[in-house]
This record gives C-alpha cells, structure tokens and sequence, in this order.
C-alpha cells in the first residue's frame, strides 16, 4: 500500500531517492537474516538449535540478566506503535481517496474517513489469522488491479516523461521524511520469526529473502520512477491523485477496497501484542484476562477492540497527512525495528562468533540508522507542526 508514496520520495532525493530504495532493501534484507540469527545458538554437542521464538524473545535475552523484561516490552510498545500507525495510515488514504475521486459530493474528507472506519469496526470480532487470510488474499487481487492501471497510464504517456527533472540533488528540508517513507515501505521485520518458524524449510529463508527484497526493489525502484516522470514536479503524496479525474474514480475504489481489506492484519497484530502483554502475560499481567474459562472474549475485551478501532479513526481525522505519517512512523518505529535493533541484538548474542566485517556491518548499520532515524523524525514533525499551522489558519 505504501508504494503510493515512493513517487513523492523521488520528487525530494532524486537519484539520491532511487538508490536508497535499492539500499533500503539491502540493508533490511541483511538485518531480517540476523534477527533470525538471534533465534539460534549452538548446543554441547556443536549442533545449531533454535532457543527463541521471537522479537521479544531475544530482547528479553539481550537484557538479561539484570533487566529480563525490559528488553520485551520496548520491542512490544515499538510494535503496537507501528501496527497502530498502519492502521491509522489505512484510514487516512481510505479518507483521501475517496475525497479526491468525488469531489463534487458535499462530503469531507474526515467524514469519508468516518464512513471507512465504520465499515472496519466489524475487525473487532476477528478471531483467528484464519479469517484475516481471507482479506489478505482479496487484497492481493485488488493490488494486481491497482499496479496494472497504474503503470498502463504511465507507459502511455511515455513521450512526455521527464527525465531532465530528475536530478542529483536533494530538498535536505524534505528529503529525511522521505528517508522514512522508503524504510516503511520495507517493514517487515516483527513478522519475520514467525514466518521462519513455520517455514517447510527454514533452511531456505536466506534465499528467501534474497529473492523477495530483489523482486520488491525491482518494482519499487521502477513504479517510483515511472511515476515521478509521468507528473515531475506535481507529485502529490499519494500518486494516484495525480490520476485524471474518470481513471483516478476507478483507481481509488480499488485502493480503498485494497486499504479497508489490509487493515484487519495489523489491527489483529496490534490487538494480539496487546492481549498478550497486558491481559495474558500470567501473574505479570497489568490487567485481568480478557477471556473467559470457555474461551470467548469477555464483552468489556470487546469494548476496548472497538476502541481501538475509534482510535485509529480519531487520529487519521486529526493528522490526515498520509506522507508526513508515514515519513514519521517510519523514522521512528520503522528504523528502531528494521536497523537499530537488529544489529544490535546480533552483536549482543553472537559476539564471540562474528567475523570483523560482520561487525563493521552491524556498527555501520546502527550508526546510520540513527542517524537517519533521528533526522526522519524530526524533520516528519516539523512537517505535521507546519500542516497543522497551515489547516488552522485556513
């Protein structure tokens, strides 16, 4: 869904924009394979067994054994924070899209966002990963339709790209929220321990990966460009608003299907890190358990789904900026859990066992990551600071 804001990356960097897409996707390719890394170690009889099952499974061991569930719950709160983000963000386009493919209704873009998130609040009553699949597959149909119409129109206009237009240089006011975008747009790492435990094969997941982060370069890099040579300079945050107004309606509806479709996944995720941390966590629990002896979820465990679901709808009306979001939680979350922490951790556990230029990947990574995560962050908030400022004066 995220790609739609890699054109307005490009229009800020550039080049400079492409080659962090390839970069990018390097170095979150390298840092999923040592986050897994992290899961194993060796035995008495020099055999490599899995120790851990996930994320927070080797923070808490990074921190032991003075603080041994420190490191969890930073790692917990980095990922409700990022799964209600996307959430947010989900609801934030949907607004949008319809806003901008029928402008001539008397309806605003909030209340566009109203009607989207009363279409979610049935996500409340998810029981299983069983029926979130089931979304998921129907969002993949819709993201097939989506790309085809997208890059048709583009190829069509092909004699009036303009190349001229992309340069060496960068907005440095703007580029570092665009730095964020990218990161996001490769977030896959809380999901990554799992994946791998239920792989046939684990053995494979180092291919794996190869393979995935090469095809998603690809076709990122490719739909960023062609679509910044398509429309340069009028670049929007969400490149399908610089669509003509009839394939622009088509294109939308297909997008808020794709959005409202995508948006039991994180939710599910975010309600389950929540539930685990603070209603089931047993005697360290904050909260009573939200199920009752049978299983069911009790009614009050409910009631605060569907606030959850209110809540992501309050923020996307109240900072529907969906670049600057993005850009924000990117910088934020998106960095922590894709470069900081995974290089981190690996030097932590495997200390003893890296090569020197492991290491230097690994200090390389954190010190850059930092650097770019800090920089994302501040410069997403003056922007959110600016638009705020823009909205109340008009």
């Amino acid at each position: 869904m995220f790609v739609l804001g890699l054109p307005y990356a490009i229009l800020h960097g550039g080049y400079l924009g492409l080659f962090l897409i390839i970069f990018a996707a390097v170095v979150c390719c390298y840092t999923g394979k040592i986050l897994i890394a992290c899961l194993y170690e060796e035995n008495e009889d020099g055999e490599i067994v899995r120790v851990r099952d996930s994320y927070v499974d080797i923070a808490n061991a990074c921190c032991a054994p003075r603080f041994p569930t420190l490191g969890g719950r930073i790692v917990n709160v980095a990922q409700i924070i990022e799964l209600v983000m996307t959430c947010i963000l989900y609801v934030v386009v949907s607004g949008n899209l319809m806003y901008n493919s029928f402008p001539n209704l008397p309806v605003s873009q909030k209340s566009w966002s109203i009607i989207a998130t009363a279409v979610l609040l049935p996500c409340a009553f998810l029981k299983n990963l069983k029926a979130v699949s089931k979304f998921s597959l129907l969002c993949t149909l819709a993201h097939f339709v989506i790309n085809i119409l997208v890059i048709a129109y583009c190829l069509s206009r092909a004699r009036d790209w303009a190349w001229d237009k992309v340069k060496f240089y960068i907005d440095v006011k703007k580029f570092p929220i665009s730095i964020g975008i990218i990161v996001f747009s490769y977030t896959s790492q809380i999901f990554l321990p799992s994946l791998e435990g239920n792989m046939q094969n684990p053995k494979e997941f180092h291919c794996m990966m190869n393979w995935t982060h090469i095809a998603a370069c690809i076709l990122k890099g490719l739909f960023a460009l062609v679509a910044y040579l398509t429309w340069a300079d009028e670049t929007k945050e969400v490149i399908t608003d610089n669509l003509p107004s009839t394939i622009r309606a088509v294109v939308n509806i297909f997008l808020v299907a794709k959005a409202l479709l995508s948006y039991p996944l994180p939710f599910f995720a975010a309600v389950e890190v929540l539930e685990r941390s603070l209603f089931q966590d047993g005697n360290r629990a904050f909260f009573p358990n939200c199920y009752g002896g049978d299983g069911r979820l009790k009614s009050w465990g409910l009631t605060l789904r569907c606030a959850l679901v209110v809540f992501t709808l309050l923020m996307a009306i109240y900072v529907p900026h969906f670049a600057l979001l993005m850009g924000l939680t990117g910088s934020l979350t998106g960095a922590g859990l894709c470069f900081l922490l995974p290089s981190l951790f690996h030097l932590k556990l495997l200390w003893r066992k890296l090569l020197w230029h492991h290491v230097f990947f690994d200090v390389a990574i954190f010190v850059i990551g930092g650097i770019c995560s800090i920089s994302g962050f501040i410069h997403s908030l003056e922007g959110l600071i600016e638009a705020f400022r823009t909205n109340a004066e008009d």
